[in-house]
């Protein structure tokens, strides 16, 4: 109990210590992972340590290759940080070490669950009937709604996909924009349809799908077919037109899926709410609650109309897995057994946002990403690509690819901020994003300086 006691005040005082600097640390990691080999490896000890000790260890040891990633000047990769509500309660999954597989090792987990689904589908404005499984992140969201949309267009054709896999069965078509985010292909990888199979749809000058060619598309193809559109462009921040996009989906018989991953949160906020009109006529959507949620890593929300579908490929039972009749059993959702209670921190996320603060957390992103805009396209030689309508941020360099990667390092370099680059249309460019719950205008207008030094100095 003592070391217990000890381990976990440590934590804290540790915890404390790198959150209270948080807002001002050079968000780029100044250390690489061999330095911190050096720093916290070596033969594993013959008797053990001290629990306090290790945890002080650990933490000094692994501070020089920290990522600021949760603070508020990082916009990398669509990234959030973790309200003060979330993080606490995930300190709480953690003490709690809840199994949350089935309904008996967990009665509290499932039905946080059950709460957490119920509030989401009402936010997004989703249908109220459909199943939620609480998953790592937008890749597992994209496998099991595309494994749902596999299980109910094969099923259409007679076929059971669960018991008799895939060899022999129609052959399905996978229809996605040009632009279909890299989880997607991942997920027709591991669900036998095969990346190289899909059939491309052209894209407009944001990445959003032409809605004209989809109806062409699923006119000219035969058989089962699934269609992934997207809610917000990794990119641009894009959306496709759902409307048309179902309009389309409905005529052929074809799934439709959604890979809603940050920009499906959109949903949630009056003054971006158009830009996903349509998305609740979808079947399937996939969403990240470690994005415009702001709940820590490992969450994310597969969401599907048809109860049966969701659980057709994911459902397991056993002689002895004694299920609770009537109540959920969180397995049935997702792609894993064992897991822990990812939906408490996004209940603690949602309580202590409310319906106005989600809404205000979205629209204060997209003021970010406007201002930004505004201030970097004030800098000689740079040029902003997109239409700012959500959180990102698509910016035109100066010089060759070559000047435009080496601006891009030097940003990263300085520390004020983080940020990546992207390809777009044959161009290396610059992507900035906004879905920190903490980014104030002083840390755009900070970033927004050290960018146009790296540029000038490239100039």
């Amino acid at each position: 109990m003592a070391d217990r006691t000890r381990a976990l005040r440590a934590a804290v005082t540790q915890a404390e210590r790198f959150l209270d600097t948080l807002d001002e640390r050079r968000v780029g990691a100044p250390a690489d992972a061999s330095a911190i080999r050096r720093r916290l490896g070596g033969p594993l000890s013959e008797e053990g340590e001290d629990p306090a000790a290790v945890i002080d260890a650990l933490a000094e040891g692994a501070d020089p290759g920290i990522v600021a990633s949760a603070g508020p000047r990082y916009f990398g990769f669509v990234t959030g940080g973790a309200l003060p509500a979330a993080l606490a309660a995930d300190w709480l999954v953690s003490a709690w070490d809840q199994n949350v597989a089935f309904h008996p090792m967990s009665p509290a987990a499932a039905a946080i669950e059950e709460i957490v689904a119920e509030w989401t589908l009402d936010l997004l404005g989703l249908p109220a009937g459909a199943s939620v499984g609480f998953v790592t992140g937008a890749q597992g969201a994209n496998t099991t709604g595309l494994a749902a949309g596999r299980h109910a267009v094969l099923a259409r054709h007679g076929w059971d996909v669960e018991r008799d896999g895939l060899t022999g069965a129609p052959r399905v078509n996978v229809i996605c924009g040009a632009q279909a985010h890299a989880t997607i292909h991942t997920a027709l990888r591991l669900l036998g349809l095969g990346s190289g199979a899909v059939t491309g749809v052209p894209v407009d000058d944001h990445g959003r799908m032409v809605a004209p060619a989809l109806d062409e598309t699923l006119a000219r193809l035969e058989g089962p077919s699934i269609v992934c559109a997207q809610a917000g462009n990794v990119l641009t921040g894009a959306c496709d037109p759902f409307e048309a996009i179902a309009d389309a989906c409905a005529g052929s018989g074809a799934w439709l899926h959604v890979d809603g991953a940050f920009g499906l949160w959109a949903a949630a906020c009056p003054s971006t709410r158009e830009l996903v009109r349509g998305v609740e006529r979808a079947d399937s959507w996939a969403v990240d609650a470690h994005k415009w949620l702001n709940a820590p890593y490992d969450g994310g929300l597969a969401i599907v109309t048809d109860t049966s579908a969701h659980q057709a490929p994911l459902t397991l039972s056993a002689s002895y897995l004694v299920a609770d009749e009537g109540e959920r059993d969180g397995s049935a959702y997702v792609p894993e057994s064992s897991r822990r209670a990812r939906a408490v921190p996004m209940y603690a996320a949602l309580r202590s946002l409310g319906r106005s603060g989600m809404a205000a957390l979205v629209e204060r992103n997209c003021a970010n990403a406007r201002r930004m805009a505004e201030r970097l396209a004030a800098v000689p030689g740079v040029e902003i690509l997109n239409e700012v309508v959500l959180n990102q941020v698509l910016v035109g360099l100066p010089g060759s690819n070559e000047d435009a990667r080496a601006i891009v390092a030097a940003v990263q370099r300085d520390g004020t901020c983080w940020l990546g680059g992207a390809a777009w249309n044959g161009r290396e460019v610059m992507r900035v994003s906004f879905s920190n719950w903490a980014t104030t205008d002083e840390d755009v207008d900070r970033s927004a300086t050290a960018i146009a030094a790296a540029v000038d100095g490239r100039a």
